[in-house]
Formats: structure tokens, sequence, C-alpha cells
């Protein structure tokens, strides 16, 4: 019998498990509802950065008066929906123009030159923008020559009424019941002055000391603030409430004159015809609501709180002294006040989510900046700046609050508190140091999505393991 110690030893083959190797190269393709920021909320919400090559400087202003670089300008330009303002303006031009009693030559040269001027690169960067703001001067002033057959019936009791129903009394009856000269002087600083002088100052201060591009953003919302309050007035026609102490609840007819109501004792007090020639043949007598007086006032009070928030008390102390005076002068009922201020409120939250350059706390002027970025930054997406929301977002519930550490020279933010930098140093990371936080984190506070593999090393994806969640995963974990 041959002895056992005779056979060869036979390896014994090792057991292979496909799952439990790891491949030399792995090649992971993310689907896109998987990668950061795809979704379109997040796409909705990511601010656009411009940035400048050293050939261009952020704070140059063009020179060129040459209209071929204006049609080059055009044919570049990425059309976007909200590019119907365009149209709209020049809706609103032909119809001033056209209901005008004005030669036909005007007609035709004030398109051709606004026009060139918009083509001009020279001209373009204080016309363009401005556009809506010349427009609305022209839509109101031509507003007296729409037919009265098409003009909608005037309302004398609507604004009595609510202001009884809201606020329990005539709020501006009771502020103009006792006048003085000193009183006069005070309601006609802001209503007279301020009104007038304070988009040109705002405008100003926006241009020299907030980011390059807040002054054209400004301008905008200030012209297509002036359009909708005028169409709304054309539309809604109310009177004031001069009229009511004038005429009582007598019905109003189109023709009437206006009044100047307590401009008149400033004037008396002048010994100047400062408002009551203009007042009592205004072109709009019964544009009582929205009052464009407090609109304007809010919106140039958020704009410089926006770009100056250490000056927030005293521009809402401007915006209360405006309201306070157009009701002690007998120009508007307080839901006038609320309704303009709402109104500029709605397009302020518009202009800041999607087109206001974000402010550099760094920044003296506007010749500091070299670069921008346009629109808000979440707070619940902000893992630079320490904040994060319900749900935990990117930050995975790590960041529910701001790092007192975190300063301005902090070398992950410098120059600003935005995470991108133009900055030739290269970096190291994009990771913020608030996710160092000591704080430890309990198992409700992760906010991950396990990626499940198969036996063959592929990742299972959407149509493997059921619909993906709403939120946007920011991390991928391979389970093993």
């Amino acid at each position: 019998m041959q002895d056992i110690n005779t056979f060869p030893i036979q390896p014994k083959p090792k057991l292979a498990i496909p799952h439990l190797q790891w491949p030399g190269a792995l090649k992971i393709s993310i689907p896109h509802t998987f990668r950061p920021g795809s979704s379109k909320r997040s796409r909705s919400k990511k601010p656009r950065r411009h940035v400048y090559d050293e050939s261009s400087s952020i704070t140059g202003l063009q020179t060129s008066f040459n209209p071929i670089d204006g049609v080059r300008a055009i044919q570049r330009h990425r059309w976007h929906w909200m590019d119907i303002q365009y149209p709209a303006l020049a809706a609103f031009m032909i119809f001033s123009l056209a209901i005008a009693p004005m030669p036909i030559f005007v007609k035709i040269v004030v398109p051709l030159v606004s026009l060139l001027v918009c083509l001009m690169p020279a001209t373009r960067q204080f016309f363009l923008p401005s556009m809506p703001i010349w427009i609305y001067l022209l839509y109101f002033f031509s507003s007296r020559f729409i037919p009265v057959q098409y003009r909608p019936h005037i309302w004398v009791k609507v604004l009595p009424a609510l202001e009884n129903v809201l606020y329990g009394a005539n709020l501006s009856n009771i502020l103009s019941a006792h006048t003085n000269p000193v009183l006069d002087v005070l309601a006609w600083l802001p209503y007279g002055i301020g009104h007038f002088a304070g988009p040109a100052v705002c405008s100003l201060a926006l241009f020299v000391f907030a980011a390059p591009s807040t002054t054209p953003v400004f301008a905008r919302s200030f012209g297509w603030l002036a359009l909708t309050g005028v169409t709304l007035s054309i539309l809604l026609p109310c009177t004031p409430p001069w009229y009511e102490k004038e005429h009582g609840l007598e019905p109003a007819h189109y023709g009437m004159s206006g009044s100047p109501a307590g401009l008149a004792r400033v004037d008396q007090l002048f010994g100047v015809d400062m408002y009551t020639t203009s007042f009592t043949t205004a072109p709009m007598p019964f544009g009582a609501f929205p009052s464009l007086h407090a609109a304007n006032a809010t919106l140039e009070a958020l704009f410089m709180s926006f770009c100056f928030p250490r000056m927030r008390a005293f521009f809402i102390f401007y915006v209360g002294w405006l309201w306070w005076a157009t009701m002690y002068l007998n120009h508007h009922y307080a839901v006038d006040l609320v309704g303009g201020s709402l109104i500029a409120t709605g397009i302020y939250y518009i202009a800041r989510t999607r087109y206001l350059p974000r402010q550099q706390s760094d920044k003296r002027n506007r010749w500091g900046y070299e670069y921008v970025e346009i629109g808000e930054k979440p707070k619940t997406l902000d893992e630079e700046a320490g904040y994060v929301g319900v749900g935990g977002g990117y930050g995975m519930g790590l960041l529910e609050r701001r790092s007192t550490s975190l300063s301005e020279d902090d070398e992950w933010t410098i120059g600003s508190s935005s995470s991108f930098s133009v900055s030739s140093s290269p970096r190291t990371s994009t990771t913020s140091p608030t996710l160092l936080s000591p704080t430890t984190p309990t198992e409700t506070d992760f906010n991950h999505v396990t990626i499940p593999m198969a036996l063959n090393g592929h990742l299972m994806w959407d149509e493997e393991r059921g619909p993906a969640r709403d939120s946007e995963i920011s991390e991928v974990v391979l389970m093993r």
C-alpha cells in the first residue's frame, strides 16, 4: 500500500468572492440627479459668479461710442425669459408716444435716439439700466391724454372705507387736523425734497461705495416700480384725502384739477410757487393708490440698508418720516402707503435674490472689488458662513450655528465671505473650517444616503433601488 505521504500535495483553491474584491481602479459614474447642485432648486438659488480677467476691469467704464460694438454685444447676448422687459419697455414707449399730441417727427426721433444711446457702449452703461425711469416719466406725463371713454371709474369711497375698516379711523384726517409752520417744514423736507433728490443721492452712493453693478439693479428696480405704480393708478383711480376735504364723497370726474393740499402752506411760507401750480395741473390727480412716495422711499431704504447695514435705523426712520409727511399734507391715506411699500418690497426681493451683487464687508468702495457674485446665497446651503437649515442640506446637520472663530482674515475666506476666490495661489480644500467644529453630532444630525453595491461591483442607482430623494446629495458613501 502506497504511503499516503507520497501523494503530491495539491494547493487549496482560493475562494473568490466577487462582492469582497475591490477593483484596482474603481470607476463610478454618478447619475446627474445625485451630483451636488444638480437639482432645479439648487440651480435657481446658486449665485452666479462674474469673474473678470486681467485684461478687463470690473470697475472700468466703457469709452467706445461705436454702435457696432453694441450690435456685437446683442449677438453675443444669451437671451433669457426676463429679457421680455425690453419689449415691454418698447410697448410703454410706443403707447405713450401714440397718445401724446406731439409732431410725428418727434415720435420717430425719440425711439431712434433711445436705440442709439443703448447701442453705444459709453452711453449704454448709463441709459440702458435707467431706461425704465425715462420711459416712466414719458408714460406718467402722457397719461393725461388717455381718452376719457377708455378710462375706468374713479373710486371715491374705497380708500376711506378701507382706512376705517383696517385702522378704525381716518389717520390722514387725524394727523392733518392741527398744523403749524414748523410741522409744515418738517413734512416738506422728505415729501418735497427727499422724494425728488433721494433717487439721485442713492444712485451716487451705491455707485461709489457698493459692489459694481449695484446701481444698474437699483435703477431698473426703481423704474419698474414707478411703471407699476402708474399703471395701477390708471387702472384703479382713487381720490386722495384732500378731495374728501374739499368735495366730500361727491363723485369725481376726469378733467377736475388737482390740489397741492398741505404743500400750499409751504409755498405761502417761502413766498415761492414751487408746488401749487404743478400739483394743480398734475396729469394724475386721482393717483392716490399706490403711493409712489412711500414706494420709492421703501425701495431706497431697502437697497441702502443692504449696502450700508450700520445705517439701517436711519433708513427706517426716513421711511416712517415720509409716511407721516404724506398723511400730514393730506396727499395719501395710510392704505396707500402700505400698498406702495409692499410693492417696493416685492420688487426688492426679486432684485436681491436674482440680480443684486453680494456685498463684501472688507471692501470700502467699488474699486476694491476683484469679482462679484450675483444673487443671494441661501443660508441653508451656506457652509462658508456656517449656516444650515432644517434637514441639514450640504452641511449634514453639522453646521447648525455660525462659528465664532471664523473671521474676515480667515485663510478660507480671504477677501470675501464668498467661497469663490480669484487669488492665484492654489487652495488645498473647499471645505469650510466650520466643519472641524468640536460639536459631536447625534444620530439624527446625519443626513446621508447609502448607495448599495451589487455583487459585480456596480452601484445600484435610481433604476435599481427606487426613486431618489428630494434633497440633494453632497457626498456618496460606498458601503462594502
